[in-house]
């Protein structure tokens, strides 16, 4: 059996990842943030948990991570986060929705989180802490980075890379074997039919109103 689940976070992104792990039966023992969570049916009967430190009462070796803080481009919280409880040891865990379609050809690291409606397909790379959101699309051979946010309904076509720290905004569209750099934020609605070098922004462009 899967060992217990604490959840860092408690927004609106650790309430779809807790209705995911209730339905894959983990057991979760509490929920850690800085603000007492909402008084929503999906929280009830979790313990909670105010600072950081309190992760620290709980042995690595007992229990696993689930990353719930959002993604939002430009800010590095998330990220952090990840990369703090890993330097002190701990685990964290991969979440698959079980309405998501992964190819079981596909490649998902550590951290991972693939939610309702996602699909991945055969021999594309997730990497470490990446979201792939509701309705996202990842299609074949697609290599993504690490702490990338693919954002709901965005569809990725066959053989694009992506680097670290990627942000690619609801809606948008990356044509066939497009490469991204690092730290490149793709707003929402956005058509990619170019490379992309490390640290660009690329934005939706305005329509001429007459």
């Amino acid at each position: 059996m899967s060992k217990p689940v604490l959840v860092l976070g408690a927004g609106g992104h650790a309430a779809v990842l807790v209705d995911m792990l209730r339905q894959l039966n983990h057991t979760i023992v509490g929920l850690v943030a800085r603000d007492k969570p909402a008084d929503k049916a999906v929280f009830a009967g979790i313990p909670y948990y105010a600072s950081d430190d309190d992760v620290f009462s709980f042995d690595k070796d007992q229990v696993l991570l689930v990353n719930g803080i959002g993604s939002l481009p430009g800010r590095n919280i998330r990220s952090g986060v990840h990369q703090q409880f890993k330097q002190a040891g701990y685990q964290f865990v991969t979440v698959v929705s079980p309405r998501a379609i992964v190819s079981d050809y596909s490649s998902l690291a550590e951290g991972v989180q693939v939610m309702p409606g996602a699909i991945i397909n055969a021999n594309s790379i997730i990497g470490a802490g990446t979201i792939v959101n509701s309705g996202a699309i990842v299609e074949h051979d697609c290599n993504i980075g690490s702490h990338n946010h693919i954002a709901p309904g965005v569809a990725l076509s066959g053989d694009v890379s992506t680097g670290d720290y990627v942000h690619i905004g609801t809606g948008a569209r990356v044509i066939q074997s497009i490469k991204i750099g690092d730290n490149v934020m793709v707003g929402a609605g956005a058509t990619v039919i170019k490379n992309l070098d490390s640290n660009k922004k690329l934005y939706v462009a305005k329509p001429f109103l007459v």
